[in-house]
């Protein structure tokens, strides 16, 4: 099994990367996380235009077809650039929603970047729930249509706003979830703990090849390039497990990558944290940006028990 990207895949990537990168998403994530979601709502629409959210609408709904691979490739970007907002849950809707009578209602909006979505299952807090403009609510009876959130519920990431949803709602459909959906969007955290912790590590050796102590580089101790070797080890095995889980789409194949990827992802952050010292905790440096993402990301759609418990079949 063929496990790099092609060319226009590779492309892809770098056109995502080099408009991230020009669009200084760190002050787009201060802003989110102040509540203030203006320039994040102009970010969101320059990466609907690029066809990241129509990855997950079927052509008969204006989008380019389900294309989980592309799909991941665009996650690893967004992760790297800590690009805040319902990702997942609005790809998630759209797999949830794509297998319903209300499709056309909903899906040519979020293909286009009109319209953000959140997923929760019920009782849960749904992430972003206050900026989104459909709300969806899973439970055993279907897929209902919230009629509105509650107040933000502080996380460990600020860039991350929870809310409960409220009860009640029009039922859209009677059916249970669909295990493609649930899939699809554990493939996306991977993907995007994956950008993160990548994005981690490239800052810390950055870091550490400036920071100087006896008169040389930190980078130079033995001591931190074996830090630095495990985290990158860690990452480049998850890399090919994501893009594998891509390719198969099968849940114990996800579940498997999201544990690596977020495992990986986590490690690094806590490598970058060590070797950055006490500059690494402070709030206005932008390392913390990707650090408490970090660690949320571990546990979104689905613990690290969780994922082990599908991988054995246990679950």
């Amino acid at each position: 099994m063929r496990f790099l990207l092609d060319a226009e895949q590779r492309a892809f990537a770098d056109s995502l990367h080099a408009m991230l990168t020009a669009a200084d998403t760190p002050s787009v994530v201060r802003d989110w996380s102040r509540g203030d979601p203006a320039s994040g709502r102009a970010l969101w629409s320059r990466i609907a235009q690029t066809g990241v959210f129509a990855l997950a609408v079927p052509e008969e709904y204006k989008g380019l077809g389900v294309r989980p691979v592309e799909l991941a490739v665009a996650f690893v970007e967004l992760g790297r650039h800590a690009v805040p907002g319902p990702l997942v849950e609005t790809v998630t809707a759209a797999a949830l929603l794509a297998g319903t009578g209300h499709a056309e209602r909903f899906l040519p909006g979020l293909a286009a970047g009109e319209a953000m979505a959140t997923v929760a299952y019920e009782g849960a807090y749904a992430l972003d729930a206050d900026v989104a403009a459909h709300r969806f609510s899973l439970s055993p009876d279907g897929l209902r249509l919230a009629p509105g959130a509650g107040a933000v519920r502080p996380c460990l990431d600020p860039a991350r706003h929870l809310t409960a949803l409220l009860p009640g709602g029009e039922l859209l459909t009677t059916e249970p979830p669909l295990p493609h959906a649930l899939t699809l969007a554990r493939l996306a955290t991977a993907a995007q703990a994956l950008g993160v912790g990548l994005a981690l590590l490239d800052r810390t050796v950055a870091y550490v090849r400036q920071r100087v102590q006896f008169g040389a580089p930190i980078g130079s101790f033995q001591a931190v390039k074996h830090r630095l070797a495990d985290a990158k080890i860690a990452l480049e095995f998850a890399r090919p497990l994501v893009l594998g889980a891509a390719l198969t789409l099968t849940p114990a194949d996800v579940a498997a990558a999201k544990l690596r990827a977020c495992e990986a992802a986590y490690t690094t952050a806590r490598t970058a944290l060590h070797l950055h010292g006490a500059i690494g905790y402070t709030a206005e440096y932008d390392l913390s940006l990707w650090l408490t993402k970090a660690r949320a990301l571990r546990t979104a759609w689905g613990s690290p028990d969780e994922c082990r418990a599908d991988v054995l079949g246990t679950a």
